[in-house]
């Protein structure tokens, strides 16, 4: 798939991230997410079936593979969003089994959708205030003393506003999301989920039907949040993007993990590309099967 993204100059990639021999399930030296047995079935069809799948903290991995292949599913179930038939994972050492989205959300992983969640009718800095965890305004009696949250509101705000000039929506704050373009929503979603201090950030398909003009801004958005301390995995159907702001990559092809690495080392692998020529996938094949000099590429 080609890219009207002109990246800025790269930004040091992590390294040495996995131990032992590179091939799915393989083992992190930090794993911030563990994965073990992971099923999903609706019907006849099995949607995810990853045996085991760590990913690296501190780092920006990227999950893709052919339409259908069981990404986003993967993004519910781990998120809380689905339940799975069978399987265990944890978080940060915490086990997430059976726990509801809103608590792996106060746990510190964070999670944007394909189809933003923007409440249209609410202003972008009212989005942003909901974001907000652990509001005290937000309980029934307490909410009607004003005494008792002003102060946190004002903070709350604070903060939102403080987002929204770092993601260049601090003129739009006063607009209705819905008058929002599907770049700015991006953004606006991005930004909100910032809002809860998470340790883990997940986003699905952030590149997704934005204007090739705010795509290099997306991506120092996403780039930025590991610099900031925080792990991203997003999915992704952007070779051009994986290969540009990737430390890892984990290859799925119907349900399962069929490859993972480092980005050059995944668009040379055969597993690779068996999976998405299979899929008729719209490709840069020189990318996927390394046909392209270093110069060409870089």
């Amino acid at each position: 798939m080609s890219s009207d993204v002109t990246p800025n100059a790269p930004r040091p990639k992590s390294t040495g991230l996995h131990s032992g021999p590179i091939q799915p399930g393989v083992a992190k030296v930090d794993p911030i997410i563990v994965a073990d047995g992971i099923k999903r079935t609706f019907g006849g069809l099995t949607a995810v079936d990853v045996d085991h799948l760590e990913v690296p903290r501190h780092a920006i991995t990227a999950l893709i593979g052919p339409n259908g292949a069981g990404k986003t599913t993967l993004f519910n179930l781990l998120t809380g969003f689905d339940k799975p038939d069978a399987g265990t994972w944890s978080f940060d050492g915490q086990s997430l089994s059976g726990k509801p989205a809103y608590r792996v959300a106060r746990m510190g992983q964070v999670r944007t959708f394909q189809l933003t969640k923007a409440l249209g009718l609410l202003t972008v800095l009212e989005n942003m205030k909901l974001g907000a965890k652990e509001q005290t305004g937000e309980k029934f009696w307490l909410s009607l003393f004003p005494g008792f949250w002003r102060r946190q509101e004002a903070a709350i705000e604070e903060k939102a506003r403080e987002l929204l000039v770092k993601f260049k929506l601090d003129a739009k704050e006063a607009d209705f999301a819905a008058s929002l373009s599907g770049g700015q929503r991006k953004l606006l979603e991005m930004a909100r989920a910032l809002m809860t201090d998470p340790t883990l950030v997940m986003l699905d398909e952030p590149m997704a039907g934005v204007n090739p003009a705010l795509t290099q801004s997306l991506l120092d958005k996403i780039l930025d949040l590991k610099d900031e301390g925080m792990t991203v995995l997003f999915v992704e159907h952007d070779m051009a993007m994986v290969r540009h702001i990737a430390d890892w990559v984990v290859v799925m092809a119907e349900g399962r993990i069929v490859a993972e690495g480092p980005p050059a080392d995944v668009m040379q692998n055969p597993a690779v590309i068996d999976a998405y020529l299979g899929a008729h996938q719209e490709l840069d094949l020189g990318v996927v099967t390394g046909r392209h000099t270093a110069d060409e590429v870089e």
